[in-house]
């Protein structure tokens, strides 16, 4: 696999390792936690950040607070899985200049207690309602049970606090996502809720709209977090193509000197072999030789080419008493500051949401993962800061797509996947962006820095706010949110709205492979129906502006991705790609955004490093399934042509050289021809 192991869209990103995000305040606080309990009088409250930020000491100071200056009798923290409920263990707090411990009785931690989840740990439950004690900690099922045995009114003048809050949905079938429904409904409960990743993984929503509208956000971005770690300067994200077994030549992506996770593929993915045993059998044989297990770990020791001996966890091992040992010495508190405790972990499903191990430097995932919210998850293992770590990395080993082979539709979904992945994940690691229309009286606002310049009326300017970490861009004919739901989604849920669209198949295979690809039909026609879908409560006038708003991150985003790919720019200067995006041009508008294709650099680094013939068989495939325009693409060019005949006195003409107005007359034209059918009524 050396020489057939093959990049795509990869994300490369040097931080300025300034140490903000780990110094604490005069309560103890860092900056992600200072930010959350900033907003603790807030009845309902979404933490929106990143693995190993401190969600759950945020949520520590937050629930305290509530308990002892907010009236609220008890604090009930729900975790998905027993082993998340260690996170919430006894904190001296005061210690380190906070006014209060926090302390969970023994017997109320119910993620250690025996029993099931719907039998004795509900009794539990309830009867720590009937209890003066203040804190309990419970699975996602046991929280489940209680309400339904319970009933809603039970859990009135409480916290209830849920960890990795992606798990809820409001789909009616989602039993956590439908009582917490009810909760907020009959409105005598305060929730926080918290996510360490962005994305939920399928098209679900969290929280209805209306649900959402209750929340107060607190986000608090990956780029915040690396850019203010004292050790990690560096995190890679790496998609590489192989052909024949992964097995073979696994040495050629992973480094046995680099502490690793590798997650072997589910038995039902292309790149399993379907024996997992075998796999790691022969994973560990690539390392080097076998020379036994430690009695006290469960580890296997594998001596390694070098002469070093690897220790090596096993969790795939089928045999629960011998994984258990594995897992519980992973666990054990006092090897946590131990870099020498284990040097590989070899997984399947576990090792992943809520796992601590602070020297993990490379997370290796073998086979495509359908879920952006398992990716985020996965690579937070590895984005950890520790002493003496300046780098971690991300790779993810994905089988090429063979357009001869019968499994062809697979594996182009797959590669899709992970280009889709490869794009979002270079949002969550790209700074937040602010978006204005550029106006004649604008002007600097205090916070921000505009260059050596200054602040120059007579261009777009881009400032930066050293203190948030904000990068303002200013873009001529920029729509504004009105409402209060828009303007929450273009400042917190810009990333969910470029999830859904880079995530729908069609857009991302006609945006990649199209050869005669009119740029605004993904930018304008294709966004503009994401958004509608997605956010059907929005008026017209808000929907465009929320358009406006995502292709202009995804874009900016794209264009210095494409200056660090080119080598035009070093990928630690973000802030001077988007300066130089900015100022290429005299004046920065919305319609040159809208021009450019936002999948145009994944083609262009898919044409770089994929087998040619296959690229252009798989090419063939994907063009071969094009099909007339839809009715709901009628309707929106119609729209779109109605606001060209608005600003230019005259209809799109079919004739035009522009191929972006020859779309609009054509739409225009079979939207006409639907109306008249009878399509729309």
């Amino acid at each position: 696999m050396a020489e057939e192991a093959e990049s795509i869209p990869s994300v490369s990103v040097s931080y300025a390792q300034d140490g903000t995000s780990t110094k604490a305040n005069a309560l103890g606080m860092r900056p992600m936690q200072e930010r959350a309990y900033e907003k603790r009088g807030e009845q309902y409250l979404l933490i929106k950040s990143p693995p190993a930020s401190g969600k759950s000491r945020a949520l520590m100071f937050i629930a305290l607070d509530k308990l002892a200056n907010q009236g609220l009798r008890q604090a009930i923290i729900v975790v998905p899985e027993k082993s998340i409920g260690a996170s919430f263990n006894d904190e001296p707090l005061s210690k380190f200049g906070f006014w209060a411990d926090w302390v969970v009785a023994p017997k109320w931690n119910l993620c250690n207690a025996p029993g099931t989840e719907s039998g004795g740990k509900v009794n539990s439950l309830g009867t720590f309602l009937e209890s003066d004690d203040k804190v309990l900690v419970c699975t996602h099922a046991t929280f489940r049970f209680a309400v339904e045995k319970f009933g809603f009114e039970r859990f009135d003048d409480r916290l209830i606090a849920v960890d990795e809050f992606h798990h809820v949905s409001a789909n009616p079938e989602n039993r956590l996502g439908l009582h917490l429904t009810e909760l907020i409904v009959r409105d005598k409960v305060h929730i926080v809720a918290m996510t360490g990743s962005y994305f939920r993984g399928d098209s679900e929503a969290v929280l209805s709209p209306q649900e959402e509208t209750r929340f107060e956000s607190v986000t608090y971005t990956y780029y915040e977090q690396l850019n203010g770690y004292e050790y990690l300067k560096r995190l890679d994200i790496r998609y590489f193509f192989y052909s024949g077994s992964y097995v073979h030549d696994i040495l050629s992506v992973l480094d046995p000197g680099e502490k690793t996770i590798i997650h072997i593929p589910n038995v039902n993915a292309r790149e399993s072999t379907r024996d997992k045993i075998k796999e790691v059998e022969n994973i560990i044989a690539a390392l080097g030789a076998w020379e036994g297990q430690d009695p006290a770990t469960g580890f296997d020791l594998v001596k390694a080419q070098d002469g070093r001996m690897l220790r090596i966890a096993n969790l795939v091992d089928d045999d629960p008493a011998r994984r258990d040992k594995v897992s519980g010495a992973l666990k054990d508190p006092a090897q946590k500051f131990n870099r020498d405790h284990v040097d590989i972990i070899l997984a399947l499903g576990m090792a992943k949401e809520g796992f601590d191990w602070i020297w993990c430097e490379h997370a290796l995932t073998i086979g495509c993962r359908a879920s952006l919210t398992e990716i985020v998850q996965i690579i937070g293992r590895a984005t950890r800061d520790a002493p003496g770590k300046a780098r971690a990395r991300f790779t993810n080993l994905i089988a090429e797509p063979d357009a001869s082979s019968e499994m062809v539709t697979d594996a182009v979904n797959d590669t899709l996947k992970a280009i889709a992945a490869s794009l979002l994940m270079e949002q969550v690691l790209a700074p937040r962006f602010t978006f204005r229309p550029k106006k004649a009286e604008n002007g600097p606002e205090p916070g921000f820095d505009y260059g050596e310049k200054g602040y120059q009326k007579d261009r777009s300017n881009v400032g930066v706010n050293r203190e948030t970490r904000e990068i303002q861009v200013e873009i001529r004919g920029l729509a504004e949110p009105e409402s209060r739901e828009a303007i929450r989604i273009c400042r917190d849920d810009l990333n969910e709205v470029i999830e859904a669209f880079v995530k729908d198949k069609p857009t991302i295979e006609k945006g990649i492979f199209a050869e005669d690809l009119i740029p605004e039909e993904m930018t304008q026609v294709a966004l503009a129906k994401i958004i509608r879908d997605k956010y059907p409560q929005l008026d017209d006038g808000d929907r465009e502006a929320v358009r406006q708003h995502t292709i202009a991150a995804l874009n900016t985003t794209q264009q210095v991705a494409k200056l660090v790919n080119d080598g035009a720019l070093a990928n630690t200067a973000m802030i001077d790609g988007v300066r130089r995006f900015a100022m290429d041009v005299r004046e920065l508008d919305i319609d040159l955004i809208d021009g450019i294709n936002p999948f145009g650099n994944a083609y262009s680094i898919l044409a770089r490093t994929m087998d040619p013939e296959n690229l252009r068989r798989v090419q063939e495939a994907i063009t071969a399934k094009r099909t007339k325009l839809s009715p709901e693409e009628a309707r929106e060019l119609a729209r779109r042509a109605v606001k060209f005949k608005r600003e230019r006195g005259r209809s799109p003409a079919l004739t035009s050289n522009d191929p972006w107005e020859r779309k609009m007359a054509e739409g225009a034209t079979a939207f006409m021809r639907y109306d008249k059918e009878g399509r729309y009524e």
